[in-house]
């Protein structure tokens, strides 16, 4: 078991209180990780020492800050090991799936220090005479990031390395089903050298999330949220947001549509599935949700993506490498169960895999899905997919639409410029044509329409995100006025 720390204003540190909370490892109930539960009062002295760290941080040049996001990056690598262990004890995922999280999330913080020198403003014409207009861009201020537990590495890394590049300072709140984890990247920014204060570290018990993220958005410091995790927390942090008129940045849930035309190259289609469905066992925002399959291939698809499927390694991953592990609780085993009974009552056929007794869920593919069913609009975060057939193009697109999300989508085709009018009227943030719904590189622009959120990560977006745009004038030659 691993006692858990906070990090306020470079000191580690316990709740004020003392309270503690407990995270247990899916599969067997040992405790995996016992960490501090965090008072508003601990909150505020978070947002206290970012606000403190900021005027230093914020004029530092940005070859120091660069310099420093390199170590990080370095620091985070070397740690992989360690983030493995902990990820498979607290949230039950594979070798594969963290030593993923660890390479992106180190090119997220090589991409950050790349930024640094990225801040641009521009000259903008201006009609009064020896008048020179700018428009400038600076640091906000101190930054919120809230980081879920399914993509532990990347999403926390995401969530603060921009900010820290643009001269922000930053508070990350832990996830309560992973903070070790996330204590563990923590620690690779300590090492980097950072000043105290620079990054913050927060964890909370479960019961206390709502007020310790109020506490904090609250606070005036507090200039830009960034938060990714379901739709409905989403909501209730925009809600809160929106109160104390704070920016946020909201990447939230999906029902990704993967589309499977009549022309398309089976076996690069089945490949990309077979990823895009299972890679951490479905848990991630972009995980292919539907697959939307043309009736003129849809035999030869199914049968060669269930083989794909079933032969895939499923077990705990503590002992040995799996590429399904646990998954993250047992409430996503009811919840799929749920929507394996419903489809099966209202038609569907189970082509492999089924119903899950344990956390250790198999690839699980269910054909005929049709919009009666729950799992054909509810996003099932786990290994359980739903096929539905169509009958040409137009039908193929209407159903990758009908739907509350809008995160990821991809499109098989052999014909690219078909695949590219087909993108172009997919609803999603992102669309990749003969690519998994499941990619992710650090100067994308990352985000998500309707229901998945608002905002972007990534590159120049992510500047945008966490920066003030100013107008600021420096009048070079008299100036005449009308009174």
């Amino acid at each position: 078991m691993i006692e858990q720390k906070m990090l306020i204003a470079g000191q580690e540190c316990v709740a004020s209180n003392g309270a503690t909370f407990e995270r247990k490892n899916p599969l067997d109930g040992s405790v995996a990780t016992r960490a501090p539960a965090a008072t508003t009062e601990d909150a505020i002295r978070a947002c206290e020492a970012a606000a403190a760290a900021f005027p230093a941080w914020s004029q530092l040049g940005p070859n120091a800050r660069r310099a420093m996001l390199m170590k990080a990056s370095h620091a985070l690598e070397a740690k992989g090991e360690a983030i493995a262990a902990a990820m498979a004890a607290e949230t039950g995922a594979s070798g594969i799936w963290a030593g993923f999280n660890v390479h992106l999330a180190a090119s997220m913080l090589l991409e950050a220090a790349s930024l640094t020198t990225q801040i641009n403003g521009e000259i903008i014409p201006s009609d009064v005479p020896g008048s020179v207009a700018m428009a400038v861009r600076q640091p906000a201020g101190v930054v919120l990031g809230i980081a879920p537990w399914n993509a532990p590495v990347i999403l926390a890394v995401r969530s603060i390395s921009t900010a820290l590049a643009c001269g922000n300072t930053v508070i990350l709140k832990g996830s309560e089903l992973c903070p070790a984890t996330h204590g563990l990247i923590i620690e690779a920014f300590q090492d980097a050298g950072l000043p105290a204060g620079v990054v913050n570290f927060v964890t909370n018990a479960p019961a206390d999330a709502g007020s310790v993220v109020e506490a904090i958005v609250a606070h005036p410091a507090v200039r830009r949220v960034s938060f990714t995790g379901s739709t409905k927390v989403g909501r209730i942090i925009g809600q809160t947001c929106a109160k104390y008129l704070k920016p946020a940045l909201l990447e939230l849930g999906g029902k990704a549509p993967f589309l499977v035309l009549d022309d398309a190259d089976i076996d690069a289609a089945v490949n990309a599935a077979t990823f895009g469905a299972f890679a951490n066992s479905g848990q991630i925002c972009m995980s292919t949700e539907r697959f939307v399959v043309d009736n003129k291939v849809a035999d030869e698809f199914i049968a060669k993506f269930a083989a794909k499927a079933q032969s895939l390694p499923l077990g705990d991953p503590r002992k040995g490498p799996v590429v399904l592990g646990s998954v993250v609780d047992l409430a996503t085993v009811e919840r799929c169960n749920a929507m394996i009974d419903d489809a099966v009552a209202k038609g569907a056929k189970i082509i492999c895999g089924g119903k899950a007794d344990n956390t250790l869920m198999p690839a699980t593919l269910i054909d005929h899905v049709t919009p009666d069913m729950r799992i054909f609009h509810e996003e099932t975060f786990g290994p359980v997919k739903g096929i539905v057939r169509v009958n040409g193009e137009e039908e193929a697109i209407a159903t990758a639409n009908d739907n509350e999300f809008g995160l990821s989508s991809a499109v098989f085709t052999k014909d690219t410029a078909r695949g590219w009018r087909v993108a172009a009227r997919i609803e999603a943030g992102i669309c990749h044509i003969n690519g998994p719904t499941v990619h992710d590189e650090a100067q994308m622009p990352f985000g998500g329409v309707k229901a998945s959120g608002y905002g972007h990560f990534g590159g120049q977006q992510g500047i945008n995100a966490f920066t003030e745009t100013r107008w600021v004038t420096m009048q070079t030659a008299e100036r005449h006025y009308p009174f």
